[in-house]
């Protein structure tokens, strides 16, 4: 009686090889999340860098990041123009949004600390809660409620005063109105602009932003030393233009809740920059307001997700 061969069957050589390089893929695409999410915290360093004001900065940003993704798409052959002409009216309102957005992030910085900034931003996701019902007729719940009062507890630590003449007060709100507007960018992203991808939407938002920008800024007659412009030449090529890039090509390699966790480390890797360059070091009430904040929109963004 001949013997069975108790030796399993070995996969073809083929086989493995598309499983490393499915592994290796799904690896790379982590290291680009996680590499893009650090650019996107590190980004808030810029406002105590550079001395302008707020609305300079948000402008000189948008002017070096959308030619850079301009050249970037002209170069893969990918599209530029819109389908329609009323959505080139929707890419100024969106830009209208995003100028808001970084202007109140930059002030919010410049007023108080870098982590102030960045933990009173990082508000948005509960923000989106409650907009989205609002504008996507999606369906609302009480928990959302729960998470919103947890979620101003946390504020409540991260400011020292409740008094609008304490300037870390004053950032930590421009800081919430940050979170807000980004909120209202990524629904309104949702609701009007889903059918683009995301790099054809951050061109158009970029570009609309500084459209917006420019007859508000000129006013101000900012003085731009070379310092200033070759950090406003980093701020939006490598920690916008790149960043952007590198995390849109992310998604190409690992699911979108795998990206929107990462994404959530932002204000970590940007509170650790801070300390090593800045040596701004957060308090024991920072430290715990913002742990309460990023807890309850890591909640959210998992919950989101499907998780």
């Amino acid at each position: 009686m001949q013997k069975q061969d108790s030796r399993k069957p070995q996969r073809p050589a083929e086989s493995l090889s598309s499983i490393d390089t499915a592994q290796l893929a799904h690896r790379r695409g982590l290291m680009e999340a996680h590499l893009a999410v650090l650019l996107f915290g590190l980004a808030g360093l810029f406002g105590k860098w550079l001395t302008l004001h707020p609305l300079a900065i948000s402008l000189g940003r948008v002017c070096f990041a959308a030619p850079f993704l301009f050249v970037i798409m002209r170069s893969r052959g990918e599209r530029i123009r819109l389908n329609q002409r009323r959505d080139y009216l929707v890419f100024l309102l969106l830009g209208v949004v995003l100028a808001i957005h970084w202007t109140a992030f930059f002030m919010a910085i410049q007023l108080s600390t870098v982590a102030v900034g960045l933990l009173t931003f990082s508000t948005f996701p509960v923000f989106v809660t409650f907009i989205e019902p609002w504008l996507l007729k999606s369906a609302f719940r009480f928990q959302d409620v729960l998470i919103a009062l947890v979620t101003m507890l946390g504020v409540s630590l991260v400011i020292p005063d409740f008094s609008l003449s304490n300037q870390v007060t004053l950032g930590a709100l421009w800081g919430i109105v940050s979170g807000l507007t980004f909120a209202l960018l990524s629904v309104l992203n949702k609701k009007y602009v889903a059918q683009y991808p995301s790099r054809q939407v951050s061109l158009y938002q970029f570009a609309a932003a500084a459209l917006v920008l420019l007859p508000v800024v000129v006013p101000l007659k900012p003085v731009l030393e070379g310092r200033s412009l070759v950090l406003l030449a980093i701020l939006g090529v490598v920690f916008t233009g790149i960043s952007h890039t590198l995390f849109i090509s992310s998604l190409k390699q690992i699911k979108a809740q795998t990206a929107s966790v990462i994404a959530s480390l932002e204000p970590v890797y940007g509170i650790l920059a801070t300390m090593v360059l800045l040596g701004e070091v957060p308090g024991r009430r920072e430290l715990a307001g913002g742990l309460i904040i990023l807890s309850m929109a890591f909640v959210v963004t998992r919950r989101q997700e499907g998780h």
